[in-house]
């Protein structure tokens, strides 16, 4: 059961997948180290791209920056290759450095060919500021030991919540962390999935929006108190993930409607808000040695017919975001404050 239909809410008018979640595209899976500990909450998670090697097969891939008030790292190369050859690290801001650095080591032991016979790697790294109010940023608690750990799980659900990278996260001033939907597609007989992996650290109460219902208003009116602030400072990653087979600039193009889904739960992009996009399908594996043509045969779906793929986009990554706040649990963190979770407050809503 997927957390919205908990609470008879149903986004959008695409099927979902079987799982409801980035789970439905063949493969992919997390891994996840979560720090929970008083004024430390944060942590690490992991998003793999299929049971390949990552560095010899890789995902074709593309990004899209809404509001670049962000530090991800390895977007450059990604964008002008189109390819992703790693697993994708989401942390807090202030352990980009760490988590790249241990990524690097984990491809280095997967593939001894890195930096001797072939080249370097582009280590893919995202992250929020989980210490605007819960987590004790400045103690950088990740650790490389654990990004490695979490490199080494492949989870097999998709769990969602105040989990790994996730943790400390703050959302609509209510509790964020990590989200997850999919929606079905359809195409002359076969069926492709598009899904929506979102850290979410962004947004005003007053703003939050619950299938166009207002209800960061609603609950303004219960607390009987003003919103804590005016300025958007938080930030959201949105990982597309999906088995059909498009090119990297389509999956641009993916990236770009995930700000429409983003847009229907109510935020504004502010300025200090870093807001990111990356999309990767796994049908087109691109080999990192060439074959003796020099030559890569590759499906692509027609212009066309991508108008049910920004559908799905759309409302996956709606979705995404509200069972984020649904699933994450009421956090107390640094200086004892506390985020309460939106499911703590909808039955009085209701």
């Amino acid at each position: 059961m997927s957390v919205l239909s908990r609470y008879n809410l149903t986004i959008g008018n695409l099927p979902p997948g079987k799982n409801n979640s980035i789970y439905d595209i063949a493969g992919v899976r997390l891994g996840h180290v979560t720090l929970s500990d008083g004024p430390v909450q944060t942590g690490v998670s992991v998003i793999h791209t299929g049971p390949e090697h990552p560095f010899e097969h890789k995902c074709v891939a593309a990004s899209h920056v809404f509001n670049g008030f962000g530090k991800s790292t390895g977007l450059v190369q990604l964008d002008e290759l189109g390819q992703l050859e790693t697993p994708i690290v989401l942390t807090n801001t202030l352990n980009v450095g760490t988590a790249s650095q241990a990524l690097v080591r984990h491809m280095l032991d997967l593939s001894p060919a890195i930096g001797e016979t072939t080249g370097t790697v582009n280590p893919v790294v995202m992250e929020c500021n989980d210490g605007a109010y819960l987590n004790d940023i400045r103690g950088m608690h990740v650790s490389e030991s654990d990004v490695l750990t979490a490199l080494a799980q492949r989870d097999e659900s998709c769990e969602e919540g105040a989990i790994g990278a996730g943790t400390g996260m703050s959302c609509y001033e209510l509790k964020g962390g990590l989200g997850s939907a999919s929606r079905q597609i359809e195409l002359s007989g076969q069926t492709y999935h598009v899904g929506c992996l979102a850290l979410c650290n962004m947004g005003l109460l007053g703003d939050l929006l619950v299938d166009g219902r207002k209800v960061g208003q609603d609950i303004l009116a219960l607390r009987a108190q003003e919103a804590e602030s005016q300025s958007e400072l938080g930030s959201i990653i949105l990982v597309l993930a999906t088995d059909a087979p498009l090119s990297s600039r389509q999956l641009k193009r993916l990236c770009v409607r995930s700000g429409a889904g983003l847009a229907r739960t109510g935020t504004q992009f502010g300025s200090g808000s870093g807001d990111i996009a990356l999309a990767f399908s796994v049908a087109n594996r691109i080999p990192h040695t060439p074959h003796a043509s020099g030559l890569n045969n590759m499906q692509q779906i027609h212009e066309d017919r991508l108008d049910p793929f920004f559908r799905a986009t759309i409302e996956a990554s709606e979705e995404a975001i509200l069972s984020c706040l649904f699933a994450s649990q009421t956090t107390k963190g640094k200086h004892k404050r506390i985020r309460k979770s939106l499911a703590d407050y909808w039955p009085l809503l209701s």
